[in-house]
């Protein structure tokens, strides 16, 4: 009789550790959950990182354009086509 309540008592306890491990690792805010979010998280800390240096690269481009007449000139010149007034302009084609 001792004996099969110490069975009974190992199944009951195997029984609800499975199912307080199945809970752990596949239901929602469980182990699974939390490695998906953490690869997610990475990936989201890479970006914001790609994006800090690209935003502090313009960031100093601006700087450089309200300090720099030269800088404003040279941007003038090579991405609009501008020249200065009383200036030539000579286009070569090859």
């Amino acid at each position: 009789m001792k004996s099969l309540r110490l069975n009974l008592l190992a199944l009951v306890l195997l029984m609800l550790l499975l199912f307080l491990q199945y809970r752990l690792w596949f239901e929602s805010g469980g182990i699974r959950d939390m490695l998906r979010l953490r690869k997610s998280l990475s990936v989201q800390a890479m970006q914001n990182e790609k994006l800090k240096k690209r935003n502090d690269e313009l960031l100093f481009q601006i700087e450089r354009l309200k300090n720099s007449q030269d800088t404003v000139e040279s941007r003038a010149r090579n991405e609009l086509g501008m020249v200065k007034k009383g200036e030539t302009f000579y286009q070569i084609v090859k």
